[in-house]
């Protein structure tokens, strides 16, 4: 009974997909124009199926015939998009790992059909780890509703929630992973129920008040050790400005920041006086893949009363740090002085292999979200080399990414398909620091699913399997108002 309705629904997709002949086309000499822009990208050999559709709108169907160099092919045709059998497509693709392969695209008019140009897509012997993390969030300012944390099957168009602020009264936001695995997890809550969750080796989750006598305030922006021991934190005094006319709509800013560690294992915050100096504004700190080092960003503290917020510039620092006895090095030294280029850098990331460091630059702050000059850049660590990730940027907002466990692959968040909802992309790094065209995640229906969900994808990130996140059980845990104290080495 089983494999006969299995036939059944290979019949039903393959004629779905078969739809009308193409006959007397038109040949355009011009590759074709489809949304998303999937035209010479570069994928991996387990990502979920590229559908797409015509940009202009206009089309009564889509035709796309997938063929390698061994003659094997791949034909979907739809109304609104392709929508390639998933089985078929990976197939296709793993008979192609480190090739290419050409897709030509025919579309119907009223004139009839229009037959254009082949394109091609590379196949990435790289594979991409099995998910993203996500926020989904309304792009508001003042006033958020609902929000959640969800992950996302890269091999498939499987979501699935986390957990929803449905569930407690309060925001969820600052997910986080070692190295993308989330055995080693936490997860921030503000509001009435304010408390970082937070477990190792995938043991039970434990709810933190992560404030201080000896600190500013909450612990935010979290990056683990590679040895899963240590998390580094700021703590950071924001507010933020709407900037009337000024395209860039909102600045989010510091008036204060500082940086410590904390230890899991001993349930302490290790400080050091480098690192929470009152003229400096120190923020996003992250490990070198060594474990040896953290990275920041820093700027000169202005003025409380000063409203020259275009003059606040970040730059990417280093101090060491011991993970056998949890001490921090004696000197802070500056690895990119954006400032003097009237630059600003936020978001440090390096790469797990060691090789780069990925930030965002901007004209100035260190909340790029809303500022459309913000692009990637790409540090060689060996060489002290730094080059835009020209693959990797457009005319738009680029801000937040990260590196998948192989480094090869970087997802980002931009806002260049619409200027308003931050989207994920993602784009293959090579071993010489090449990058890739970068690629929206794909979805069925690309158009309606991007124009029906009025969220934008917030602080993408890989993780390796499914997080086994309860979020009826953390929930519970959320809204009991027990809490564990940070404590602070003395």
């Amino acid at each position: 009974m089983k494999k006969n309705l299995y036939i059944l629904l290979s019949i039903l997709l393959l004629c779905a997909c078969s739809g009308e002949t193409v006959k007397d086309a038109k040949k355009e000499t011009a590759q074709p124009q489809i949304y998303p822009d999937y035209v010479g990208v570069t994928v991996p050999v387990n990502i979920a199926p590229l559908c797409f559709c015509i940009a202009d709108e206009e089309a009564s169907l889509v035709d796309a015939v997938i063929t390698d160099r061994h003659g094997n092919n791949l034909h979907c045709q739809g109304k609104e998009s392709v929508d390639f059998d998933i089985d078929e497509w990976h197939s296709l693709l793993g008979q192609n790992r480190g090739d290419s392969l050409s897709i030509v695209v025919s579309a119907k008019y009223e004139d009839g059909w229009h037959t254009y140009s082949p394109f091609a897509i590379y196949v990435s012997p790289d594979s991409i780890d099995y998910g993203i993390c996500y926020r989904l969030i309304e792009p508001g300012y003042e006033v958020w509703s609902k929000m959640g944390i969800y992950e996302r099957d890269l091999s498939s168009f499987d979501e699935r929630a986390l957990i929803e602020n449905t569930q407690f009264d309060g925001c969820v936001n600052c997910h986080s992973f070692n190295r993308g695995n989330p055995a080693d997890m936490s997860i921030h809550i503000r509001g009435p129920h304010g408390a970082t969750l937070l477990r190792q080796n995938d043991g039970p989750f434990t709810a933190y008040n992560t404030k201080t006598d000896q600190t500013l305030g909450f612990c935010v922006y979290p990056y683990w050790h590679p040895s899963g021991r240590y998390v580094a934190y700021s703590t950071n005094t924001t507010s933020q400005l709407f900037h009337g006319a000024d395209p860039n709509r909102v600045e989010v800013f510091d008036s204060a920041s500082d940086l410590q560690v904390y230890d899991v294992e001993k349930n302490e915050l290790l400080l050091s006086p480098l690192l929470k100096q009152d003229s400096i504004y120190e923020t996003y700190p992250v490990f070198s893949a060594d474990g040896r080092s953290l990275y920041f960003c820093a700027a000169k503290a202005i003025p409380t009363d000063s409203h020259q917020l275009d003059s606040i510039r970040y730059n990417l620092c280093r101090i060491d740090f011991d993970p056998a006895t949890g001490k921090f090095g004696d000197v802070v030294e500056t690895i990119l002085n954006a400032e003097a280029q009237h630059k600003s850098v936020c978001f440090p990331r390096p790469s797990y292999d060691g090789r780069f460091l990925c930030y965002t630059l901007s004209d100035y702050g260190q909340f790029s979200i809303w500022h459309h000059e913000a692009d990637l850049y790409l540090l060689d660590l060996s060489t002290g080399e730094s080059r835009p990730m020209v693959g990797a940027n457009s005319n738009d907002t680029e801000s937040f990414h990260n590196w998948s466990t192989n480094s090869r692959w970087m997802v980002l968040s931009s806002r260049r398909d619409d200027g308003l909802f931050t989207r994920p992309y993602f784009c293959h790094v090579d071993a010489q620091g090449r990058v890739g065209k970068a690629f929206m995640l794909p979805q069925q229906n690309p158009r309606r699913f991007y124009r029906e969900r009025f969220l934008s994808f917030n602080v993408p990130d890989f993780i390796i399997r499914p997080t086994h996140f309860d979020g009826n059980k953390e929930s519970r845990l959320i809204n009991d108002e027990s809490r564990k104290d940070f404590g602070v080495r003395k």
